[in-house]
């Protein structure tokens, strides 16, 4: 199930955090259900992609671990907590007044990750794209959980943000791991394509929350013009902690995003710093 992993999940807090609106108690209870229903799909998911990749995991050197391919989870068990947890987790959408975009998203997240674990997966640039709206369908289902507005600036910090990080950690795998040993589509890359791609990424972050940032109008900020101080100065720990994980990924040092958040002070810290200038200028 990898609970290490569900701090992915946090990304389902952003859009209502962003809007001001994180402190009603409807959209607490909105966002607090979304993230258990993804929390339990997303658990299926690991255990389905896991039951399906024992042997190429049996010859990674950290993913040789996991409880499937060390042999310490019956394959029986496995299969029945995977139900389990997808029915589970699109039960709980229904707790809510008005689910159904909730239950869409989550629905569509269920099934790219799906189509990426028996298919896309071995398919150049396209797995790309289906592992950032993993990130990308997070974030937005906590704005369609309480029907939030969702900035168009929004939307592409996070999908490019997305897209940053798994080229980020493609880049890494290539130079650490080797093209086609335990992830047949690394052949298919080059180390200067995902640069370029990194680097491509980057920038429309940067650009893309420089603009979010900037733009009243989008983070509904206007009436409130000496607060805006604070959501300005939240772009400087967004574009060093891009200039960080660039540096880590060129390097071959790049990680997952929950490594990066459990383990580098550096990314913590800059995360935490955003966090309250966000809070500070929305609040």
């Amino acid at each position: 199930m990898r609970p290490r992993q569900w701090v992915k999940n946090g990304l389902i807090a952003v859009a209502p955090a962003a809007a001001g609106t994180l402190s009603h108690a409807d959209v607490i209870r909105h966002t607090g259900a979304a993230f258990l229903s993804f929390c339990a799909v997303s658990s299926g998911l690991y255990i389905f992609n896991d039951l399906r990749d024992a042997e190429a995991d049996r010859q990674h050197p950290t993913k040789r671990h996991r409880a499937i391919a060390a042999g310490q989870l019956p394959t029986g068990l496995a299969w029945a907590s995977a139900v389990v947890l997808f029915l589970v987790g699109f039960a709980i959408p229904f707790a809510l007044w008005q689910p159904e975009g909730l239950f869409l998203v989550l629905g569509l997240y269920f099934a790219i990750s799906l189509a990426y674990t028996v298919w896309l997966k071995n398919i150049a640039i396209i797995e790309l794209g289906a592992v950032a709206s993993g990130f990308f369908l997070r974030a937005y289902a906590g704005a369609a959980a309480s029907h939030i507005f969702v900035s168009t600036w929004f939307l592409v910090v996070i999908s490019f943000g997305a897209l940053f990080l798994v080229v980020g950690k493609r880049s890494s795998e290539l130079q650490k791991v080797g093209a086609g040993i335990t992830r047949r589509v690394l052949s298919e890359y080059t180390p200067d394509f995902l640069h370029q791609v990194l680097t491509l990424s980057a920038s429309v972050v940067v650009t893309g929350y420089c603009l979010w940032a900037f733009d009243t109008s989008s983070t509904g900020l206007s009436s409130i013009h000496h607060y805006t101080v604070p959501i300005r100065l939240s772009v400087v720990p967004v574009v060093f902690a891009v200039l960080f994980i660039m540096r880590s990924a060129v390097a071959g040092d790049g990680a997952a995003p929950d490594e990066l958040l459990y383990h580098d002070h550096t990314v913590q810290a800059l995360a935490v710093i955003w966090a309250l200038l966000l809070v500070v200028g929305v609040y």
